[in-house]
C-alpha cells in the first residue's frame, strides 16, 4: 500500500496537497477523489467544514498517518 503524505500547505496547515509514493503535489481533490474509488484502501475521506480530506484509516500506528512519523 502507497503512503499518503500530506503537505500541510494551505491555509491554518491544511492540506491542499499530498504526496503518494513518488507523486508529489497531488491536489486534495485528486486524492479525495482516487480513495473514493478504492485506489488507496488503508485511507478514507473525511469532511472538515464543507472540504473533504484526506485521512489514514485507525490502527495503533501514528507513523503511518497522513499527517505523522515524518
Amino acid at each position: 500500500m502507497t503512503k499518503i503524505r500530506g503537505q500541510n500547505d494551505g491555509p491554518g496547515g491544511r492540506n491542499e496537497h499530498y504526496d503518494i509514493g513518488s507523486r508529489i503535489g497531488v491536489p486534495r481533490r485528486n486524492v479525495v477523489a482516487e480513495i473514493k474509488r478504492g485506489e488507496h484502501p488503508g485511507a478514507h475521506v473525511v469532511k472538515i467544514n464543507d472540504r473533504e480530506y484526506a485521512r489514514d484509516n485507525p490502527d495503533a500506528s501514528t507513523k503511518d498517518n497522513v499527517n505523522g512519523g515524518k
